[in-house]
């Protein structure tokens, strides 16, 4: 768009398009113009907490963060283009995926939300996996029920409906109980056939919950499923009113099917089309493959989750991210704060300096190792985390090696888990990255680039991420009828997108493979850390939720 008047138009006539997220430490709203350029975004900082002994957000928070996102990027469309909105094109929600949110026929709140973050779900996990001849990981929304079926837990008996957050939050503001079908896929498998919930699991899901709940319907739990592009709602009175408590928002908005963090993650880096593949920097890190074909085997690393408009996905999901490197550009901000007389010094300078400080690390940090294991890390078989740094008494500590380590720390457990990928001759033509990590130019695109073994490419929108990916989910309600989502995002989105491509490094190759062996073999002591040191919080994995997250792995290019 060409200057504020244009803008202001865009803002004015209801042409502009609302993305929010859900993130596991922001709730971020972004809005933007019928060119997809941003014309203005807001944020709220949110923590979860530990409710008798799972992680959690209440869900007071959920409106109170929606709240401040929102006012404060209305704020800023008033300060920028003179104008606040009054209506839109569309609205797209986003939210981290999978947990448990589970509702009685009044829709009350049975037990607070679980997040993805738990992983007391093993038993159930495990017993579905084996009946339905599908990985299901810990996280998923179904491994979460039939444990609670499991545990006898008395809430069940009165359980009407499940959804995610996204789902939870679309259903208040526009009175719907849908689902995006990427986010429908990280609570039950969805049939790539069908794009809908697949029968067959469905019906063996049905006799293991009923052997305890007679007559027990999953299907009957669950939100319907939508694809990209389906009308999934508008936005009611009631939801106008929890959205803008200015008043100004009017009912009436188009909203897009609810999407999951990986499905706007998608589509904020182009890569739902077959044989193209993403990273996600967050709290967690995921990569995500979409594949050309079903995998030969159920492997515990890979999750097979789908694109927003129904393609099967390979994930690799890791719990831990960025939050351990963020707690420690805390520490740094702390001493250069003190350093200059208390004089204030911005994060993210103080977090680009560090990050930066990495490229002249050696190439496998000298000898340093890092973990970043705040919680439980199930690709790497790590039941309980503690984030360490170890070293041998001839390893080099600078501060470059320090923040090398750091991030190949972040980097490590992901490219464990996609060399699965690699055994199954996985291929993918292009990796696209995003997360506030990618703010800082070339360094961590770099490290990416070296770990996968492939280019990697960011655009000018990666630090805006799934909230970004949202609203272009809802403008893409006024091109579905005609374009297909590939070719929606390739021939109008990122047509002429600016990228960025950093290619892997042969040296830092080399020091990356030597890191990641040292990485592997020391995984022992996290495990002896864990059984000699208690977090404190009656045994549950304490979770710093603090910063942006990184990305790793090793996929084969075509």
């Amino acid at each position: 768009m060409r200057g504020c008047a244009t803008a202001a138009q865009a803002i004015s006539g209801g042409r502009a398009s609302l993305g929010v997220e859900f993130g596991s430490t922001r709730v971020k709203a972004c809005l933007i113009g019928p060119g997809f350029e941003v014309l203005a975004t807001g944020a709220h900082e949110w923590q979860n907490e530990l409710v008798d002994g799972r992680w959690s957000y209440p869900l007071d928070a959920v409106w109170s963060g929606l709240q401040a996102a929102y006012s404060e990027l209305a704020d800023e469309a008033q300060q920028r283009h003179g104008v606040r909105p009054a209506t839109l094109s569309g609205i797209g929600i986003s939210a981290m995926m999978h947990g448990y949110l589970a509702f009685d026929g009044d829709g009350e709140l049975l037990v607070p939300f679980r997040t993805w973050r738990n992983t007391s779900t093993g038993p159930a996990a495990a017993e579905l996996s084996d009946a339905f001849g599908f990985n299901i990981p810990l996280r998923w929304s179904i491994a979460h029920l039939y444990q609670a079926v499991l545990d006898g837990e008395s809430h069940v008996g009165q359980l009407a409906s499940l959804t995610t957050l996204a789902g939870f939050v679309h259903r208040k503001l526009t009175g719907r109980s849908v689902l995006g079908v990427g986010d429908a896929s990280g609570m039950f498998p969805i049939d790539p056939e069908t794009g809908d919930y697949d029968e067959r699991m469905l019906a063996a899901a049905d006799e293991l919950i009923g052997r305890r709940m007679p007559g027990a319907s999953v299907r009957g739990l669950l939100p319907e499923v939508l694809s990209a592009g389906a009308d999934a709602g508008r936005l009611t009175d009631e939801g106008a009113k929890l959205l803008d408590l200015s008043g100004t928002l009017e009912p009436g908005i188009r909203f897009a099917p609810p999407e999951g963090d990986a499905g706007t993650g998608m589509v904020a880096t182009n890569s739902v089309a077959r044989r193209t593949g993403n990273v996600s920097v967050g709290t967690s890190v995921f990569a995500m493959v979409v594949l050309e074909r079903a995998l030969s085997a159920v492997h515990e690393e890979i999750d097979v989750v789908a694109t927003p408009d129904g393609l099967p996905v390979a994930m690799v999901h890791c719990n831990n991210g960025a939050s351990e490197l963020g707690a420690w550009a805390s520490v740094f901000r702390e001493f250069a704060v003190a350093l200059s007389g208390g004089h204030d010094v911005p994060p993210d300078h103080v977090f680009s300096t560090l990050i930066t400080a990495a490229l002249d690390g050696a190439a496998d940090g000298g000898g340093l190792l890092s973990y970043n294991f705040l919680s439980g890390e199930p690709v790497a078989g790590v039941d309980s985390g503690r984030p360490l740094v170890v070293r041998t008494s001839n390893s080099r500590l600078t501060l470059a090696n320090f923040m090398r380590t750091q991030l190949y720390g972040v980097f490590a457990t992901l490219s464990l888990g996609m060399r699965v990928l690699e055994s199954e001759h996985v291929a993918v033509d292009q990796m696209f990255a995003h997360g506030g990590l990618f703010r800082t130019p070339v360094v961590a695109q770099r490290l990416l680039a070296t770990a996968l073994g492939a280019p990697v490419a960011v655009g000018d929108t990666a630090a805006e991420g799934g909230a970004w990916g949202a609203a272009v989910l809802a403008a893409y309600l006024e091109h579905a009828s005609d374009q297909s989502l590939a070719a929606y995002l390739a021939e109008r989105v990122f047509a002429s997108a600016e990228l960025t491509v950093e290619q892997p490094d042969d040296t830092d190759a080399a020091g990356f493979a030597a890191y990641l062996e040292r990485f592997r073999a020391g995984l022992a002591i996290e495990h002896v850390a864990a059984d000699a040191l208690s977090n404190g919080d009656g045994g549950a994995d304490s979770e710093d939720v603090t910063t942006p997250t990184p990305t790793t792995t090793t996929v084969r290019t075509a």
